[in-house]
């Protein structure tokens, strides 16, 4: 092996297994993230300017779980693979094996709180601002999922750094970019969510702290996507430099900074809800 290549760390997917029942570090990663954002955003709704009650953040917990997961995996087979799967509709349900989109999941998730917050007479933007805060912990996680899982590597380079992973065919030197993502869309994001909540106080701004965190996702993912190998069955797009990652986040960081804008321009909230 070349002295500029670094093994890969050999993890195995199942972190439990008992007979037919596995329990992967995917699904692992899904479940964490969302007890995160469960217990980050009941701390955030009890501070003022309150939004809701702690308690009502236990009900929609379940409603968001759901819009992620069919979200994600509506948006992989739309965006990503709309011909295999209109060929082989029963492998929609295979979710085990992967093939989960974050634009997708954000779609679902934004769904269930436009929903949510109707139902219940919240404010749309301070709820949405709620959790937005722990999102980039779950990201984080997923991405680490996708480096265990030895998938969406990066790639070929001579960086010091690069590794082989086990599943490509090629078996060429690659960028660990699924860590690179892991820290731009996950511990970077966070840190500048922690800052904008905790030194800035952006909640009484009602939609700062969602369009910080879909123009932040949008951005980090597109330098991500630098070093990302595209999906082999999509490729290149627009001449051979942009990707479907790229293409997706694009209307993300417009939307963002709108959601700034608008957060801007108004009067702070300076009572409870």
């Amino acid at each position: 092996m070349s002295p500029l290549v670094i093994p890969y760390p050999q993890i195995d997917p199942v972190l439990v297994a008992i007979g037919p029942f596995a329990i992967r570090w995917y699904a692992l990663a899904y479940v964490a993230g969302l007890v995160f954002a469960w217990w980050l955003t009941r701390r955030v709704v009890a501070e003022p300017p309150t939004v809701m009650e702690p308690r009502q953040v236990d009900d929609f917990l379940f409603y968001a779980s759901l819009g992620v997961i069919l979200g994600g995996r509506l948006g992989y087979v739309l965006f990503y693979k709309p011909g295999f799967y209109l060929a082989n509709p029963e492998q929609i349900f295979v979710i085990w094996r992967g093939g989960m989109s974050f634009h997708g999941g954000l779609l679902g998730v934004t769904a269930t709180i436009i929903w949510y917050a109707h139902r219940h007479k919240i404010d749309l933007f301070r709820f949405a601002d709620a959790i937005a805060i722990a999102t980039p912990v779950g990201l984080m996680l997923g991405r680490l999922a996708n480096f265990i899982n030895g998938e969406l590597w990066g790639r070929p380079t001579d960086v010091p750094w690069a590794m082989v992973f086990p599943h490509d065919e090629l078996q060429l030197p690659r960028h660990p970019s699924q860590l690179y993502q892991a820290f731009l869309e996950g511990a970077l994001l966070f840190a500048v969510m922690l800052v904008l909540w905790k030194v800035f106080d952006a909640r009484r701004r009602p939609g700062l702290l969602c369009g910080a965190m879909c123009a932040g996702y949008g951005l980090a993912r597109m330098t991500g996507e630098l070093w990302r190998e595209p999906d082999a069955h999509l490729g290149y797009l627009a001449g051979g430099w942009l990707t479907m990652g790229m293409l997706l986040s694009l209307p993300l960081v417009a939307f963002g900074a709108w959601l700034i804008w608008r957060g801007l321009s108004r009067p702070p909230v300076t009572e409870a809800a």
